[in-house]
């Protein structure tokens, strides 16, 4: 089984990408974008925090 963070990871980037190409009202963005919630939900019951499942930002 796949930890949930790193699915909530992976569907988030493939829900931005289909945002950027595709366009917000394309049905297969709509659905990445509910899984993406759904994978990040399962992520914050399985205790991972949010700032887990974004990359931190590097300060120079």
């Amino acid at each position: 089984m796949h930890r949930p963070i790193r699915v909530a990871r992976a569907v988030q980037y493939l829900a931005a990408r289909a945002i950027t190409t595709r366009g917000l009202s394309d049905p297969i963005t709509r659905a990445l974008l509910t899984t993406a919630a759904l994978a990040a939900a399962t992520a914050w019951e399985a205790g991972y925090r949010v700032t887990e499942l974004h990359a931190p930002r590097r300060t120079e």
